[in-house]
């Protein structure tokens, strides 16, 4: 027993020694590259969408149907504001991947500094708005009024603590951005488990309900941002974190706005699109309120595959391009997408034939396993459509160039879809399927578009360093 236990104390307290842990991905073989950053970005992934999984899975079993279907409805607001962020820091991530790639180690070094900052002062006007604009956008939602209090509780305690998750993502996108993926899946398993057995505390000894399952969150995810600001600080290459270090460097800050913002603006509208998307779902009443939230769980799980597929490619056409080495990037733009496509096929397939099984576990309600199961079994085959355009959008990003994949997805998830939706609403009156179709509508046209795009843009000229 001590023997076990000193050798699992070595493992964790090498994971914050100032041992260099980065990948230089424009050498060695792509393939072995890719999967072997994408792999613990996939778990980790998996991890992290146990935070709201676990939320919903909690409330749906042990407090009531509204409360499940308050946290699972509330998704659109969250993503809208995270989603703005998240853009930003990609930027962050695409600086540091080329500038890395360049062998550029005090540029990557200002890029780090300026992007703590910068993650500083938004989480703090972020956790203002984000309360302030609650109940506005649950209003907009058109939020059934049982579950509207649940929502506002839910929405208020998140945003409240909002910070946490911001400075692990842009932690952990620094981590990725020089090709270390693993440390930062750690992080994510240390507080996924946290968080599961926080709302399991909160909920079942102490009746918080939905307050419970909203602050067990939060304490986990502030945990996680601890444990990759620790690593940052402790780190022995061009990404450690220090306290006199930690100002804006202008130039730096333009670069990641350059990079960023396109892709802030598209993930913040497409986000604010899903709000009145969620509306068209909310008038068919709190079952299919609760089947859209069970289908909703498993859509983020099938696009896991492709989105840390999208990762891999977005770093490693960062660092290849930082170095010049312009066909490399190509070719592992195009090995990503095919082991993307690949995976995404395997998952589809037990999810379509199991679908009442999986409905079931969020919410046993006949109704709601009835909805989701239709919603699963008629919509899963379209998510192969989806690996085009996640993963040459993540290329495109790490080339640079956030400003067609925004100009894209706008088009095809806000524009068209509201349209779309707008139309089938009044053709299809009271067809629930008819207003669902219009994700894989929206997906169908994304791919088509950014495919044509990527296949005739060209990367080398949106190199962000200098030569």
């Amino acid at each position: 027993m001590t023997t076990t236990k000193t050798s699992f104390m070595t493992r964790l307290r090498s994971l914050f020694l100032r041992r260099k842990q980065d990948v230089d991905m424009t050498e060695g073989s792509i393939i072995r590259h890719l999967i072997t950053f994408a792999i613990p970005l996939l778990v980790g992934n998996l991890f992290q969408q146990l935070y709201n999984t676990v939320d919903t899975w909690v409330v749906g079993n042990y407090v009531s149907d509204a409360a499940f279907a308050a946290v699972g409805s509330v998704g659109p607001i969250i993503n809208m504001l995270i989603g703005f962020f998240l853009g930003f820091s990609s930027g962050a991530g695409v600086v540091i991947s080329q500038y890395y790639g360049a062998k550029q180690h005090e540029k990557v070094s200002q890029t780090v500094h300026t992007a703590i900052v910068m993650t500083v002062v938004l989480g703090v006007v972020f956790t203002f708005v984000g309360i302030a604009i609650t109940p506005f956008m649950l209003t907009a939602m058109q939020t059934d009024p049982a579950v509207l209090p649940e929502s506002t509780t839910y929405l208020r305690v998140y945003f409240s603590g909002i910070l946490g998750l911001m400075l692990y993502n842009i932690g952990s996108g620094i981590l990725r951005a020089v090709g270390d993926s693993q440390r930062p899946f750690y992080f994510l398993v240390v507080s996924a488990v946290m968080n599961t057995v926080l709302d399991l505390v909160f909920v079942l000894v102490f009746d918080m309900g939905v307050e419970g399952v909203a602050l067990a969150t939060i304490i986990a995810q502030a945990t996680s941002a601890v444990l990759v600001l620790i690593t940052l600080a402790r780190a022995d290459s061009c990404i450690r974190l220090t306290l006199h270090g930690l100002r804006l460097h202008w130039d730096m800050l333009g670069k990641i706005v350059r990079v960023g913002f396109p892709a802030a603006l598209q993930m913040t509208i497409t986000a604010f699109s899903n709000v009145f998307v969620q509306s068209y779902i909310n008038v068919f009443g709190q079952s299919y309120m609760s089947g859209w939230t069970a289908y909703s769980k498993v859509d983020q799980l099938l696009f896991l595959p492709m989105q840390s597929l999208a990762l891999a490619s977005t770093t490693f056409v960062g660092q290849n391009l930082g170095k010049g080495q312009v066909e490399r990037a190509r070719k592992g733009a195009d090995i990503s997408l095919g082991i993307a496509a690949a995976s995404t096929a395997v998952l589809m397939v037990p999810i379509m034939i199991f679908a009442p099984g999986v409905v079931a576990f969020f919410n046993g309600e006949p109704a709601v396993i009835e909805i989701g199961t239709m919603l699963l079994r008629c919509i899963t085959p379209f998510y192969m459509l989806c690996s085009v355009n996640q993963v040459y959008s993540g290329a495109l990003r790490g080339a640079g160039n956030s400003r067609a994949p925004m100009v894209i997805m706008l088009c095809s998830f806000v524009a068209f879809r509201q349209v779309y939706l707008f139309a089938a609403s009044r053709i299809f009156v009271g067809n629930f399927l008819a207003i669902a179709y219009g994700y894989p509508a929206g997906w169908l046209l994304c791919s088509a578009a950014t495919f044509i795009y990527y296949k005739r843009a060209k990367l080398s000229k949106t190199r962000l360093v200098e030569d």
